[in-house]
């Protein structure tokens, strides 16, 4: 039985650790590219390595940039009075293809999971501690996921800033557009029956 050559099982595995990418779609990926232009080959390496290298988190909030800090931080026409915390960098990416959020935004890192060992101190809550205590914040907007850690997270985050002088609210949660009841489950219409609004 012949066996993959050596370097080719190493980038199998390289590419293996990439999120979403499974043992078969790694190696598909790896022959695609050992047996690809070699030209081609270099250039996506050089891409890699330059985007690796330019992009980083936003000193202020933590979203992702080539320079500091972030657009959305620099922008003076952004509400400073609002700012939406998030999980993680991509989730500023999300909302702001929405295009309805003009405030500003605060990256956690990511969400509490006592059972990863991930705790307070792990996320970037003392950063927004320090960015809410010069007074110009007036709401704090949690857009945290709806599963267990990002339930706990909210409701951690609500009670720490309670103190604060600033209001602390939740997106909404519920149906999504487009969709049926018959699609939804439980907890997501339990939610949107909680969170109904009165229409104008």
């Amino acid at each position: 039985m012949t066996s993959l050559p050596g370097p080719v099982t190493q980038l199998v595995a390289a590419l293996g650790r990439l999120p979403g990418i499974g043992p078969r779609s790694a190696e598909r990926l790896a022959l695609h590219l050992v047996q690809g232009d070699a030209d081609a080959v270099r250039q996506l390496a050089a891409v890699l390595v330059d985007a690796r290298e330019r992009v980083a988190n936003c000193a202020r909030c933590g979203a992702l940039t080539e320079h500091q800090p972030c657009p959305v931080c620099a922008d003076d026409r952004r509400d400073a009075s609002q700012l939406c915390v998030v999980e993680r960098a991509l989730d500023v990416l999300s909302l702001e293809k929405s295009g309805t959020f003009k405030g500003r935004y605060h990256v956690l890192g990511g969400k509490l999971s006592p059972l990863n060992g991930i705790g307070p101190e792990d996320l970037r809550i003392a950063e927004l501690e320090i960015r809410i205590a010069d007074g110009i914040v007036q709401e704090v907007i949690l857009a945290l996921g709806s599963d267990v850690e990002g339930d706990a997270t909210s409701h951690y985050l609500a009670r720490r800033l309670a103190s604060r002088g600033v209001r602390v609210s939740r997106l909404a949660q519920g149906l999504p557009a487009g969709s049926g009841l018959e699609f939804a489950d439980e907890l997501t219409l339990s939610r949107a029956l909680e969170g109904r609004r009165v229409m104008p």
